[in-house]
């Protein structure tokens, strides 16, 4: 059932196959196996390991073997989920448990005992889920979806904060349920607070559900988070107490914040230096855990699936300077790529998908292994940003594994150095789509999925003309839509996500005539 290999069966009551010791990646599947499960957990608390990434629809305990498998509403759902985790390992009961793909395409579990209780968790989590969704009396779909009108702004504040909590610390924990674009830190009424805009009012929602009431380091800097009545940010610095990732080009200010007077009693000199020298690994290194011991961090039992605790592990003292469960506060800007289809793969190919999500300054295709490449994108975020949603997706066949690269530049090729045209520097590309700063592309950066948004179109183009340059390029058009307020827009559904990656590469900057250079961006709506 799950995708592994070794010699010890599991079985959901209709097949079985085997796992033990090595596990061997697969394809992308929205049902997933859940490992090493405690014997004590409920349906429920299964269930929430999902609920942040959408809507989980069916489960199946395998209590004697510690072993679950959960299905998601969608295969996207679940690559989200299983990139997500395989970055953050999640905690139930404080126990790391392990998610990975299983070989079914869907759960069978009509004629199986205890399943009456397991639909009764399901429909309590995800009305809870659905519950949570609404705001000042909006409506919610069926299938938990959200009506237009959420506020993408959250308002954060911190309790017991016995140590300092910085942007950084808010951006690396937020950026996991979606795309930050700015934060303004403050404090009032001696309560350290944050306002933090996402690029979508769902990653707000998502954030706030996984988030509100859990502690960020063991029994102290407790999260509450709720929405905010604002709809979008005004950042006019960026420095250590408001930032626009979007708009890198805005001044600094006064250089270095001033603390709330409350705040320098309360910490003293000490809090004074560590936050003016600030950065996340100087306050790991020289501050203890905190001392009440009531909730572990980041692992509420209410929500166990969002965040592997943020606990300060034995190993931070040591100077490994992380937080487990996370990635490392200092990441490279270089990805590796790996398992690449080295007959179909190109450099300009891996610059157009990869941009999606960052502007893309280097690509290598490494010479003796062509199934590997090194991209190197603009900064850190966006290697991130591109790594969480380009992980586990299927490119000429093949499912992709992307990872932080230890190197931190692409290296040219030297004069006289044979290179096959396998490295290319994409640095001064017209095809950026994020180098004008405070850019609309910063608000529409989704998943891969198999409706894909087209823009730029001459007002002369017909629908028939774009179905056919699409299915002239041999991929499947399931349906297709012109934008009713703007006709230089439309949505185009094609056979699958993989079809829509492929078509994204081959047709994005596509020449249209009439001066009109074709844009091909993934959609998070569907038609």
């Amino acid at each position: 059932s799950a995708c592994t290999t070794g010699s010890t069966g599991i079985t959901n009551g209709t097949d079985s196959k085997t796992y033990k010791g090595e596990r061997s990646p697969c394809d992308p599947s929205r049902v997933l196996h859940v490992r090493k499960v405690p014997i004590e957990v409920s349906e429920a608390e299964v269930i929430s390991l999902g609920v942040p990434f959408g809507k989980v629809t069916n489960l199946l305990m395998l209590k004697g073997k510690n072993q679950a498998f959960i299905e998601m509403a969608s295969e996207e759902a679940a690559i989200t989920m299983v990139n997500y985790y395989t970055t953050a390992t999640p905690h139930v009961r404080n126990q790391p448990v392990y998610i990975q793909y299983s070989n079914h395409r869907e759960l069978k579990t009509d004629n199986l005992p205890n399943q009456g209780r397991v639909q009764a968790a399901l429909q309590a989590v995800n009305a809870v889920h659905s519950g949570n969704m609404s705001l000042s009396g909006t409506a919610t779909g069926s299938d938990g979806g959200m009506m237009p009108g959420q506020s993408p702004v959250l308002r954060i504040i911190v309790e017991n904060l016995y140590y300092p909590v910085s942007l950084e610390v808010l951006h690396q924990i937020f950026s996991k349920f979606g795309t930050v674009l700015k934060i303004i830190t403050f404090t009032k009424n001696n309560q350290f607070q944050a306002l933090l805009q996402y690029a979508d009012p769902m990653n707000a929602h998502h954030a706030k559900v996984a988030l509100d009431g859990q502690n960020i380091y063991n029994g102290c800097c407790t999260l509450h988070v709720e929405f905010s009545k604002l709809t979008s940010l005004n950042v006019k610095y960026n420095n250590d107490k408001s930032r626009d990732f979007t708009r890198l080009d805005l001044p600094s200010g006064d250089g270095q914040p001033t603390l709330d007077p409350s705040m320098q009693t309360a910490f003293g000199k000490t809090y004074t230096h560590i936050y003016s020298a600030f950065r996340l690994y100087i306050i790991l290194f020289f501050l203890p855990v905190c001392g009440s011991k009531t909730k572990k961090g980041l692992s509420m039992q209410t929500m166990p699936g969002a965040l592997g605790p943020l606990t300060i592990p034995s190993s931070a003292m040591t100077g490994r300077m992380t937080i487990h469960g996370m990635a490392p506060t200092v990441i490279h800007s270089v990805l590796l790529v790996s398992n690449l289809n080295p007959d179909s793969i190109s450099p300009h190919g891996l610059f157009i998908l990869f941009g999606v999500y960052g502007d893309v300054h280097r690509v290598k295709i490494l010479f003796n292994k062509k199934e590997n490449a090194l991209i190197q994108m603009a900064d850190a975020t966006q290697a991130q940003l591109a790594m969480s949603h380009l992980n586990g997706q299927r490119l000429h066949g093949k499912v992709i594994r992307v990872t932080i690269s230890k190197h931190q530049t692409v290296q040219l090729p030297r004069e006289g150095q044979e290179d096959q045209g396998l490295t290319k520097d994409f640095s001064g590309s017209p095809l950026h789509r994020f180098k004008k700063p405070g850019s609309k592309n910063f608000q529409n950066i989704f998943p891969p999925s198999a409706t894909l948004h087209l823009s730029n179109i001459p007002p002369s183009t017909t629908d028939d003309f774009l179905k056919d340059l699409f299915a002239g390029s041999g991929f499947t058009v399931k349906a297709f839509k012109f934008f009713q307020k703007d006709r230089k827009m439309a949505l185009i559904q094609l056979g699958s996500v993989e079809e829509a990656i492929q078509a994204l590469i081959d047709l994005h900057n596509h020449d249209l005539g009439e001066n009109h250079h074709l844009r091909v961006s993934f959609s998070k709506s569907t038609i």
